[in-house]
């Protein structure tokens, strides 16, 4: 990625005083930094300022929070690769999408079980309560109602939709259950709410880099897509998406504010708000996939931009499949002023989502326990993503940037320019290992030097001498540039 320098923000002024007495000895390894509240005291800056620095010193692997404990240095001279740290440069045009072809030829790889499947778009199975999950459908099976596949045929089941208006509200948002619409995993819910405001021959705002997914909706749809430039650790710049919005006129934006695939990018409270206001004032609906939301490392979950919605336009898309229940296929839309419309393509297209597992999952959230378990996955994800870092940092060619998410899955890696990731793609293929090539998250050429790698999966022997052999290849791939 290219972009010019800019001045540094007050956080990232207090985060690269801290990484600096991390790197120098004085912060070390297990040692507890000042709460929030003595932090902003001593610097003399705001609560948020500090909690902002925090959070990009965790995505940067540098410190980790502990529930109910506070912050404490995860690293002490570890090497870690360079963090990515400019926007991306996307073209500024409109234009159609063929993408698909390329996306289903670097999906059935990653596919196969005798793979290493960096290049995955899920964690490890292992990871979920299944067997636990399997006893309580098995249980609930026994006593739906049998008019609950007429009450609940289109908009879900009602247990489940006041289940996820209760998490909501503990979030500090008020959704009504009848707003949510339940759907066959969060990307039936995407397409929707895309379907819902959009029209063939439309333009939609999207992330550059930018879910694979996305660009095969639209694609799918017949519509135009708009990327603007997006910031490794922040985020799509509002700058070029307002010139967007105006030049463009698009219909619709689909953006990930939390945890973004491919970037791992977790956009600030702030800009949230900023970006629905921008919205709102063009009247452009936003279309917020947030499925990574609940894999945080921090202490609390990152706030979605529909809390700051007052105008009934962002249109909030999650699911449970990648932090419960994987194959279930139960995601949800709260899609604001568009929830009729939303509910009303649902009827038409899918008709109604399974009823056993609807029924399972609600009665899973029922009895507890979800919680328990979200701490659980995060805290392996946490330990994963630590250990992939540093072989990255140990194995790959001199030169690799790498992201440092604050939860998630994915790490982005940018290789030295001039590699081709869709050889390497290749290469490693032939050697038992799959990774997600840049080029398939543009929708235009692009991201050539970049590849996504998964680190939700179990981190072994095979993982780590997989993850060498990677780095080796990476490195041969570099030097035959011409």
């Amino acid at each position: 990625m290219t972009g010019t320098a800019r001045q540094m923000t007050r956080y990232e002024e207090l985060a690269e005083d801290i990484a600096q007495s991390i790197h120098a000895g004085v912060l070390r390894l297990g040692d507890r930094l000042p709460s929030v509240r003595q932090a902003s005291a001593g610097r003399g800056v705001s609560q948020s300022t500090v909690f902002q620095a925090y959070y990009l010193l965790e995505a940067r692997g540098l410190i980790r929070a502990r529930e109910r404990s506070g912050y404490y240095v995860a690293t002490g001279s570890r090497q870690l690769a360079p963090e990515a740290e400019t926007p991306s440069a996307p073209a500024e045009v409109s234009g159609p999408i063929d993408v698909s072809e390329l996306v289903f030829k670097v999906l059935e790889s990653t596919m196969r079980r005798d793979v290493v499947p960096f290049g995955s778009a899920f964690p490890s199975p292992l990871l979920f309560p299944l067997q636990r999950l399997a006893k309580t459908m098995a249980a609930t099976v026994q006593k739906l109602d049998p008019w609950s596949s007429v009450d609940d045929l289109t908009p879900g089941n009602a247990s489940l939709r006041r289940q996820i208006a209760l998490r909501y509200l503990a979030d500090g948002l008020t959704v009504q259950a009848d707003e949510i619409v339940v759907t066959n995993g969060a990307l039936e819910a995407l397409n929707l709410c895309l379907m819902a405001v959009t029209r063939p021959g439309d333009a939609v705002v999207i992330e550059s880099p930018t879910f694979y997914a996305a660009l095969q909706a639209l694609e799918r749809c017949g519509l135009s897509a708009i990327e603007v430039p997006t910031h490794p650790r922040e985020g799509i710049d509002l700058g070029a998406l307002e010139q967007a919005l105006q030049r463009h006129r698009p219909k619709a934006c689909w953006l990930m504010t939390n945890f973004q695939n491919p970037l791992g990018s977790l956009m600030p409270d702030a800009k949230k708000q900023a970006l629905v206001e921008l919205l709102a004032r063009y009247e452009v609906p936003l279309i917020e996939d947030d499925v990574y939301g609940e894999l945080y490392f921090g202490t609390r979950r990152p706030t979605p931009a529909k809390a700051f919605d007052k105008a009934g336009l962002v249109m909030h898309c999650a699911s449970f499949s990648k932090c419960l229940a994987p194959g279930y296929r139960v995601g949800w839309a709260a899609p604001g002023r568009f929830a009729r419309d939303v509910a009303r393509l649902k009827l038409t297209t899918t008709l109604a989502g399974s009823a056993p597992a609807q029924a399972a999952i609600a009665a899973y959230l029922e009895k507890g326990g979800y919680d328990r378990h979200l701490r659980q996955l995060r805290h392996a994800l946490m330990l994963r993503q630590d250990a992939v870092a540093q072989a990255v940092a140990r194995h790959f060619p001199p030169g690799t940037r790498a992201t440092r998410p604050a939860g998630g899955y994915f790490l982005w890696i940018e290789l030295p320019e001039g590699t081709d990731t869709l050889a390497l793609h290749q290469l490693a293929l032939s050697h038992g290992i799959s990774i997600a090539p840049g080029p398939i998250f543009s929708a235009r050429p692009g991201f050539r030097n970049c590849m996504r790698l998964n680190y939700g999966h179990e981190w072994d022997k095979r993982a780590e001498t997989a993850l060498a052999t990677l780095g080796r290849l990476a490195g041969a791939v570099a030097g035959a540039r011409p």
